[in-house]
């Protein structure tokens, strides 16, 4: 009987750990969850209690990683100090080079993310890193503009993430600032943005990792 409270939250770190050391090999997939916990010498029900969706699990921790590590690059940043654009930029910026520091293993969670099956899986990860930025650029709104700010920043995470894997972090950034600047604008975030249209743009990015160098 497993009567640490912290022992699950560990194991999960654990399971990461090994997946990310595992992907590059073989893939975002149900090998890379009975492989990372053979590695982490747990039985098969131990992996199952502590990941029981195996690599979805895997996939939604490496995400939430990736969202606590840009906000721990922030923390000496003070935001009010910068225009919005620049906070948004800056917050993107740390997103993508978090994700950049494991580039092999997101080259096949990118994958893995783009089968159709995990299309409402990728959306809701994107829509948590795209919401953990605004919260750290001071947005405070509760009205429409709340979701179409989170809905935009979602198509740009995503699209930049892919220009991030296929042409490096110098051509990321240049593609979200000229995102911020053409396309980004306040007037947009105001307007509002169809749900259906956001899952789309993700969909497409997505696909475009799994079939280019994802």
């Amino acid at each position: 009987m497993i009567e640490d409270s912290g022992w699950a939250e560990r194991k999960e770190q654990e399971l990461l750990e090994a997946a990310i050391a595992r992907a590059p090999g073989l893939g975002w997939n149900v090998s890379l969850a009975d492989a990372a916990g053979r590695d982490c010498g747990l039985t098969r029900g131990e992996r199952e209690l502590v990941i029981p969706h195996g690599a979805r699990d895997l996939a939604a921790l490496l995400s939430r990683r990736h969202d606590a590590q840009a906000m721990a690059a922030l923390a000496d940043v003070d935001p009010k100090s910068l225009k919005i654009r620049e906070r948004i930029f800056r917050g993107v910026q740390a997103r993508l080079r978090a994700a950049a520091a494991e580039e092999a293993a997101v080259h096949r969670w990118t994958a893995f993310l783009a089968f159709p099956l995990n299309t409402p899986l990728a959306l809701k990860l994107v829509w948590e890193s795209a919401d953990a930025i605004w919260r750290w650029a001071g947005d405070t709104a509760t009205d429409e503009n709340h979701y179409s700010k989170r809905a935009i920043l979602s198509g740009i995470l995503v699209s930049a993430l892919a220009v991030l894997l296929e042409s490096g972090e110098k051509a990321a950034d240049e593609y979200v600032a000229a995102r911020i600047e053409n396309v980004m604008q306040f007037e947009k975030w105001k307007a509002g943005i169809k749900p259906s249209e956001t899952a789309r743009q993700v969909a497409e990015a997505l696909g475009r990792m799994r079939y280019g160098r994802a």
